[in-house]
């Protein structure tokens, strides 16, 4: 079994007025402003995972500044879960700066089949230490429920690119801390905090943390895969694609020409995530 664990979506009204939207939210203005930054509906994604062998897909939003904005996305996600239940899987969107409409939304997505949380990224400005107290009642719930976050993280250095966040990744890791129990997923390979997974004490306080292969071709080498495995263990890799911004292809690629093992190779595309966060592990 293929499954991607990140992937996007977005609304009709969205796709045919980014305008208007940008005009609303400057994150997503950021990103989005440029016509040539894709966004897609739930049938490109759907063809794209038929094309390409993928059984299942986490679809996830965009981390819209307005609860309106968020609710909107959350509903279409939802709505196209529902005419495929058995091909994707819905991460909605919260607030971290509205922790009051976040829980109530929480409770009303899980109730409405959402399996998790994400991708929550701070992408002009910095998450704090501010941020993480607000959501404690949210994602004390969610520690407590097992309902995984996946989390936006890039590396601070390196060349710029659209959605280059600047929080430090010290702050990752005082949230990860303050939430021991709580299953994480960082994009992007958690912005090189794996590598920190050499230390015993930051793998200790980690145990609960994964990490997906997100725009993997544009951000590493390809020996990435070997020394991730080295060091946080196969089981903690996802798959994960951030389509459409990369095909599948380029990926299954990448870890064909890899020294992973044929059984290695499957716990990334698939088997990890499923046994993990499987359909017969939803929240409770």
């Amino acid at each position: 079994m293929i499954i991607d664990c990140h992937t996007h979506i977005f609304p009709e009204e969205v796709r045919k007025d980014r305008e208007a939207f940008c005009k609303r939210d400057k994150g997503f203005s950021s990103i989005y402003k440029d016509p040539k930054s894709k966004m897609v509906g739930v049938e490109d994604l759907i063809a794209s995972m038929d094309e390409f062998g993928v059984d299942q897909s986490v679809i996830c939003g965009f981390p819209w500044n307005k609860p309106d904005l968020c609710s909107l996305h959350n509903q279409y996600l939802m709505a196209s879960a529902s005419r495929y239940p058995n091909r994707l899987i819905v991460f909605v969107m919260l607030l971290f700066s509205n922790p009051d409409w976040s829980g109530k939304e929480l409770d009303r997505a899980v109730k409405g089949g959402a399996r998790g949380v994400g991708e929550i990224a701070f992408y002009r400005d910095e998450m704090t230490s501010r941020d993480i107290h607000s959501m404690k009642p949210v994602l004390t719930q969610m520690e407590r429920q097992g309902i995984p976050l996946l989390l936006h993280t890039n590396e601070t250095i390196g060349h710029s690119y659209p959605g280059k966040g600047r929080t430090p990744l010290e702050r990752f890791y005082e949230l990860i801390l303050s939430f021991p129990n709580l299953p994480i997923i960082l994009g992007h390979w958690g912005g090189g905090l794996p590598f920190y997974e050499l230390m015993p004490e930051v793998a200790k306080g980690m145990a609960n943390v994964y990490y997906d292969t997100a725009a993997s071709p544009f951000l590493y080498s390809k020996k990435i895969y070997e020394i991730a495995r080295e060091i946080v263990g196969i089981e903690k890799i996802f798959f994960g694609t951030d389509f459409p911004l990369i095909s599948p292809r380029r990926y299954f690629k990448e870890l064909e020409e890899s020294s992973l093992s044929k059984q290695d190779q499957e716990k990334i595309l698939g088997l990890n995530f499923s046994r993990r966060f499987g359909s017969d592990r939803k929240a409770s």
